[in-house]
C-alpha cells in the first residue's frame, strides 16, 4: 500500500500544479515563456516517473482478477433481479444503488435516484424516522424495520428492513434497503411473516419488475418510442396554447399575460400554479402598481378554494424557492419533493407543499429575453416566477416537459416587454 499511496500524492500534487499552469494563461503574453517552460517539465515528469509508477503498479496487481470480475459481474445482476424492491444507501439515505423492483416500486428511475436522498421518496411524514433509523443502522447499531409509505402510492404501508452492510475500503458501512410491498404492518410482538413467505399485495409489484425486463427484450422499444412521442406531442400543445394565448393578448400589460399563460397551464399541465410578479415585471404592467414582488395568480383543483385563497395572499419572498428562482434566474425540477418548506407554509404553520399533496413541481423564471444579437451583453431581467404543482395521483413532470415549460415562459417573458 505504501507504493500505491506514494504514487496517489505524486499524482494529487501533479494535478495541482496543472490547475495552477491554467490559472498562467491569463498572464501578459511577454511573460508566459516560463510557464510554457514549466509545462514541458511537467510532461517529462509524468513520462519518466508517474507512467513507470503506474506500470509498477499494475504488474504487481494480484493474480485472479478476471474470477474477481465475473464474481462481480455475478452478485451485480443477482442484485438487479432480486425480487424484493432493493436500495443500497449511506448514512445520510443518498441512494447509492437500487435495483429494478424497486424502480417499479417508486417510480424513479436509477440513474435519477442515484445521489438523491431515499427520503425524499416516501411520504413527508415517514422522511424523519427513516433517516434516523437508517443513520443508527449505519453506526452500527444494529438492524432495524419500520414502516413507511412511498410516493406516490402514499396510502399503502411498506415494510422496510435496514441492514448495515461494510463495504471493502470503506470506513463507514452502507445500508441495506430491503421493501416489502404491502406487508402489513404487524404491531403485534413476536408476529412476523413466514419464513419463504411472499407478503400479500407483492405479486403486483415482482409482475411489474419482471414484465420491465421482458418488455425491454421483446418490443419494450417500441412502445417507449410510443410513450416518447405521445409526451413530446402533449408538450408541444402545451406550448402552441400558451402562444396563441399570448398573442390573444393586448400589448404593453405584462400583468395580463402572465395571468393568461397561468390559467392555459393550469389542469392541463399542472394541478396548481402560482404566477408571482417581481419589481422588473411590474414596471412593464398596465396599472403599474407598487414595486416589490407580487402574486398574481394562485389556481388550483376544484374544492381546494381555502387554501388556493391563502396562496393568493402569500407573499412571493415568504417563499424559499420561488426567491432563489428570482435571484438566480434559474429553473427548479423536482421529481420528487426533497423540501417540503420549499413553498413556506399556510396560516397554521403547515408546510402548502404537504397540505397540498404535492408529488412534483417546477419552478421557472420568465425572462425578458434578454441577451441576445439585438440586446448585446446585458443580462436578462427576471420579470416573473411561474410555479407548477403536481399531486401525488398524477406522474411526475418529465424532463421533456421541463422544457417545454422553459419555452413557454420564454414566450411569455417575451409578451410581457411588447411596448403598448
Amino acid at each position: 500500500m505504501s507504493g500505491t499511496d506514494a504514487f496517489g500524492r505524486d499524482l494529487a500534487d501533479f494535478v495541482r500544479r496543472v490547475g495552477e499552469l491554467r490559472a498562467a494563461r491569463a498572464l501578459p503574453p511577454e511573460e508566459r515563456r516560463d510557464a510554457l517552460d514549466t509545462a514541458l517539465f511537467e510532461l517529462q515528469h509524468v513520462a519518466e516517473t508517474l507512467w513507470p509508477q503506474y506500470e509498477r503498479l499494475a504488474a504487481r496487481a494480484p493474480a485472479g482478477r478476471p474470477a474477481e470480475r465475473q464474481e462481480s459481474q455475478l452478485l451485480k445482476a443477482v442484485f438487479q433481479r432480486l425480487p424484493l424492491p432493493v436500495a443500497l444507501v449511506d448514512g445520510d439515505t443518498a441512494v447509492r444503488r437500487m435495483n429494478q423492483a424497486a424502480t417499479v416500486l417508486t417510480g424513479v428511475p436509477a440513474g435519477y435516484a442515484t445521489g438523491r436522498p431515499l427520503a425524499a421518496l416516501l411520504a413527508p411524514g415517514d422522511r424523519v424516522a427513516f433517516r434516523s433509523q437508517v443513520a443508527a443502522a449505519a453506526r452500527g447499531e444494529g438492524g432495524r424495520s419500520l414502516s413507511v409509505r412511498v410516493r406516490p402510492r402514499s396510502e399503502e404501508p411498506v415494510r422496510v428492513t435496514l441492514v448495515a452492510l461494510p463495504l471493502p475500503g470503506e470506513p463507514v458501512p452502507a445500508v441495506l434497503v430491503v421493501f416489502q410491498p404491502g406487508a402489513d404492518v404487524v404491531e403485534a410482538r413476536g408476529a412476523a411473516v413466514p419464513a419463504g413467505g411472499v407478503p400479500g399485495g407483492h405479486a403486483e409489484v415482482l409482475a411489474a419488475g419482471a414484465g420491465a425486463d421482458d418488455r425491454a427484450g421483446a418490443g419494450g422499444a417500441g412502445a417507449g418510442d410510443l410513450a416518447g412521442a405521445t409526451a413530446r406531442a402533449s408538450a408541444l400543445d402545451v406550448v402552441d396554447a400558451v402562444a396563441t394565448a399570448l398573442l390573444r393578448r393586448p400589448p404593453g400589460d405584462a400583468t395580463g399575460a402572465l395571468e393568461a399563460v397561468a390559467r392555459v397551464l393550469h389542469g392541463r399541465f399542472a394541478d396548481w400554479v402560482l404566477a408571482d410578479l417581481t419589481p422588473a415585471g411590474a414596471a412593464h404592467a398596465a396599472d403599474r402598481p407598487a414595486p416589490g414582488p407580487r402574486r398574481v395568480a394562485a389556481l388550483g383543483p376544484s374544492g381546494e378554494d381555502a387554501l388556493a385563497g391563502e396562496l393568493a395572499a402569500q407573499e412571493p419572498a415568504r417563499c424559499p424557492l420561488v426567491a432563489e428562482v428570482a435571484r438566480s434566474a434559474s429553473a427548479a425540477l423536482q421529481v420528487r419533493l426533497e423540501d417540503p418548506l420549499a413553498l413556506g407554509t399556510d396560516a397554521a404553520g403547515t408546510a402548502v407543499l404537504v397540505r397540498a399533496g404535492v408529488g412534483s413541481l417546477l419552478c421557472l423564471p420568465v425572462l425578458d429575453g434578454g441577451g441576445g444579437p439585438q440586446d448585446g451583453p446585458r443580462t436578462p431581467r427576471v420579470l416573473g416566477v411561474l410555479t407548477l404543482l403536481r399531486v401525488d395521483a398524477r406522474r411526475a413532470f418529465s424532463m421533456a416537459e421541463a422544457r417545454a415549460a422553459d419555452v413557454a415562459a420564454r414566450h411569455t417573458g417575451i409578451a410581457m416587454v411588447r411596448p403598448g
